[in-house]
This record gives C-alpha cells, structure tokens and sequence, in this order.
C-alpha cells in the first residue's frame, strides 16, 4: 500500500535492527522502500540490502555534505549504476547550510560532484535523487545548464524532502520533477511546506521517511524508520482532503513511474 522512497537502512541507528524493521513494514502496510547510498564506501552495504529483500531497492551517489570520502568518477557510477536493483543515482546535489568559514564560491567541488552524477544519470537513463539545502538557486541553475527540462534525455527524478518555497517547487516541477515530502510535513511550524504540498500534483509527489531522521508526530525526536511513512501520508491526504487510500495509491504509482527499475 505505502513505499518509501527514501531511507537510510545502513546508518548505524537502523543496519542492526533490519528484521525488526520489516517487520513493523509489514504491519504498517509498507511495502517497499528505497535504500539510498551517501558515498562509495557506503554502497556495498546498501546494495547487499537491494539484493538480499525483494521490497528493497537501491541507489548510488555521494552526498553534497559528504567530505574526506572516495570521490566518485564518471566511471565508479555507471559501474555500480549498471548493478542489478540499483534503480537511481544519488544522493546527490548541492548543500550550502554548513559552509564552516568557506565562500560558496569554494563549494565548486560539490557544484563538480554533482554535474558528475547528473552525466552519470542521464547516460545510465536513471532518476537522480536530489538533496538541496540552501542552495536551491544553484541546484535550479546546473539542472538547467545541464540540459535538465524534462525533454528527451533527461535523466528526470526526485527533490527528497523537500522543504524549500513553493517558487522552487513550481521551478522543479517545471523541469520535470518530482516533489517528495517527509516526515517534517507533520510538524508544528511547517505550515509554509504543506501549503506547497497543497498545490504539488497528484501525479508528482511521493512520500519517505528519510530514516534514521525526522521521524514524523507522533514519533518526533524518535529513531524514524520506513513504518513511519503511512504518517506523511496521512498528512498528505488531510491537507489535500483525499482519502488516506488514495495518497497511498498515488505515490506508490509515481514510485513506479520514476524509478522504472523496481518493475524489472
């Protein structure tokens, strides 16, 4: 009924408690979720995941924040992009929150790294996964430059948890994306983000936890974990005034839609 489309199984709070996990999934109605990968030394662990469950799929990339890690190549992701049940690239994109004294003209190796799997992505033919962080107009401006509007050959995908304007999510959409919301749709003080959830298409949004973090009320400050994600969808479907059902059904055939691998 649910998926997840974005979650850490790997992270040190989750990788112990994978039965547990799937089965509190099954309980919940979550039929899927998708393993993400932050970096290449992280990857054989998220893809052991893909290949060991029937309901886990897998991506590759290295994220924005991530530094003192493996750099990836052109090369290290179409290897590990071609492998079986890794249905994406990323997470990747650009992240300026925690600049530590640099310039944003310094973060030109993160403005690199993610031109790298957006070539990666669209020569593989899969979605990219995008992390944005205070830096939505540079994030905007390099899926233009790099020819990223939805036309043929784009490579298309996801902005995971989103949380910026309704202008970038209009711009987003307007290259072909797809908008997806976590856990932090439930909060308190994020009236701004449901009131863009309200007007993001039915056809365009998916939901995720983003596990092991921001788990949704009535769990907030707890360990998230993919059982979760029926609360965002719950969200979803009392801002929009669906039928919790129908946001289920919603999201899960976008899943499919973007990342066409979980069908094979």
């Amino acid at each position: 009924m649910f998926t997840d489309s974005h979650c850490h199984l790997t992270f040190p709070e989750l990788a112990a408690q994978i039965p547990a996990i799937r089965t509190a999934m099954a309980q919940a109605q979550v039929d899927r979720a998708l393993c993400i990968c932050t970096s290449l030394e992280e990857f054989p662990g998220v893809h052991e995941l893909a290949t060991g469950y029937d309901n886990f799929w897998a991506t590759v990339g290295v994220h924005p924040d991530n530094e003192g890690v493996q750099e990836p190549s052109l090369q290290d992701l179409l290897d590990r992009g071609k492998m079986p049940r890794v249905v994406g690239i990323g997470e990747t994109g650009l992240d300026y929150y925690r600049l530590a004294g640099r310039s944003i003209a310094e973060m030109a190796w993160q403005r690199d790294r993610f031109c790298t799997h957006i070539l990666a992505a669209r020569q593989l033919g899969l979605p990219l996964v995008i992390h944005t962080r205070s830096a939505s107009d540079d994030t905007l401006a390099i899926l233009r430059e790099q020819g990223e509007d939805g036309s043929t050959g784009s490579a298309g995908g996801v902005f995971h948890c989103f949380t910026e304007t309704a202008d970038v999510a209009r711009a987003a959409l307007d290259l072909g994306y797809y908008i997806s919301f976590s856990g932090i749709l439930t909060f308190k003080n994020a009236q701004d983000l449901r009131d863009v959830a309200a007007f993001v298409p039915l056809d365009r949004l998916l939901i995720e936890t983003d596990s092991p973090y921001l788990a949704p009320v009535p769990y907030r400050g707890k360990t998230n974990n993919p059982s979760y994600v029926p609360h965002v969808a719950a969200q979803l479907a009392a801002i929009r005034n669906l039928p919790l059902a129908q946001i289920a059904q919603a999201s899960s055939r976008n899943f499919e839609a973007l990342f066409k691998g979980v069908l094979k």
